[in-house]
């Protein structure tokens, strides 16, 4: 069983004692809304480019694309090979400061010809199509707040971008890379969509874990012989039962199964089932605490045996001092914007769990305010862009 390690590592940044600290604004509201139109059809060409995680030749297209962008802005671009996945881009920015990490990815979960049925478009204040939200207007802004920084202060702080191109399956062939490269970073500003349509930003997550459970029974004929039989399918529900029983919502800790599979015919007593289930944790103290409860699991029935397979893949991200540091820096830089910036908790994680979880200061939710994530309905605000922009971009600066 692997163990997992639950430390806090020291962090970087010190919380300021008020969110009303005094920010320098290099750049301003009326920067970006003159270049409105310019990041709505950014958005729309990153939508038009279609990116599922499971194509490597569509992921790869806007990595080349997305690529030539960051290259004109003058990073160093560098390429992550992946041979089951789309390759992950890296771009690399000199300049003064400790580096800061930007963080995203390219992957959608909409397979190739979404767009024929569900095409980008701008309407109602929005811009609509699959992948608008999560999170390829988030990408834009990256795009768009760096040239500002680059045009208003001369040169851009110490910056690597990270787009990796499996987040939706996992990250599996792209979390060392990003753990490695926010070790060597003082923050980690996380583009992924902002919380609700209040643009808030995200100041924890739950952590992640996925099980499998399966059970081997003994088959018999389910006429002739039905009491030779010890149904893997009546042990699993038996177990899905306990398995109930390890929620706890007030605690922050859920187990859902969410997938049942077994039997072979309905006059066979099944010899085998198997449920996946899905974990959600508040803290990183009860990644332990439940992995220790799944894998305790006993068989009800003697003939039968069960086996636990699978852990947390995401600790959560808790709201650390490091963390509430840089959200106070986002705040006191919208109060001199003219506007309130919320936070929230989300039950869903991203790749900052990662970050966050190796103690580095870590701010989500920086990407684009809309609605309908992986829905037919995924949208963002048109007016919200150049707010957006203006936040990143001064964040940036004054981290």
């Amino acid at each position: 069983m692997n163990r997992i390690s639950t430390k806090q590592p020291k962090t970087k940044i010190r919380s300021q004692a008020s969110s009303k600290a005094r920010t320098d604004l290099p750049i301003q509201l009326r920067h970006f809304e003159e270049r409105r139109e310019a990041m709505i059809a950014t958005v729309r060409e990153l939508v038009e480019i279609e990116s599922p995680s499971d194509c490597k030749p569509a992921v790869d297209k806007l990595g080349q694309h997305l690529a030539n962008k960051f290259s004109s802005l003058g990073g160093k671009i560098k390429f992550h090979v992946c041979e089951a996945y789309g390759n992950h881009l890296q771009v690399d920015f000199p300049g003064p400061g400790e580096r800061v990490l930007l963080l995203g990815h390219m992957d959608t979960v909409y397979p190739v010809g979404t767009l024929a049925t569900m095409p980008c478009k701008v309407a109602d204040g929005r811009i609509w199509g699959p992948g608008s939200f999560d999170m390829k207007g988030g990408i834009a802004l990256m795009l768009f707040a760096i040239e500002a920084v680059q045009a208003q202060r001369g040169e851009l702080r110490a910056t690597t971008v990270l787009l990796v191109a499996d987040e939706e399956i996992g990250s599996n062939s792209s979390r060392a890379i990003t753990e490695s490269l926010a070790t060597n970073s003082a923050a980690v500003l996380v583009f992924e969509p902002a919380a609700g349509l209040k643009g808030a930003v995200k100041t924890a997550r739950k952590g992640v874990g996925e099980y499998k459970l399966r059970v081997s029974g003994v088959s018999a004929h389910a006429g002739l012989d039905p009491g030779k039989g010890h149904s893997a399918i009546i042990e699993l529900a038996k177990q899905i039962e306990r398995i109930a029983g390890f929620n706890d919502l007030k605690r922050g800790l859920s187990a859902n199964v969410g997938v049942i599979q077994g039997g072979s015919r309905t006059n066979v007593v099944a010899a085998e089932a198997i449920a996946s289930i899905d974990v959600r944790i508040a803290t990183a103290k009860d990644a332990a605490h439940i992995d220790r409860k799944m894998r305790s699991l006993k068989a009800f029935d003697r003939h039968c045996t069960i086996e636990v397979t699978g852990g947390i893949n995401r600790l959560p991200m808790e709201r650390t001092d490091g963390v509430l540091a840089l959200y106070r820096r986002a705040t006191a830089i919208a109060e001199q914007l003219g506007w309130n910036l919320g936070e929230a908790a989300v039950g869903g994680g991203s790749d900052g769990n990662f970050t966050a979880g190796l103690g580095i200061p870590t701010l989500d939710g920086l990407g684009a305010v809309g609605e309908g994530a992986h829905a037919v309905h995924e949208s963002i605000l048109l007016y919200e862009l150049p707010k957006r922009a203006t936040l990143i971009s001064n964040l940036i600066a004054n981290i």
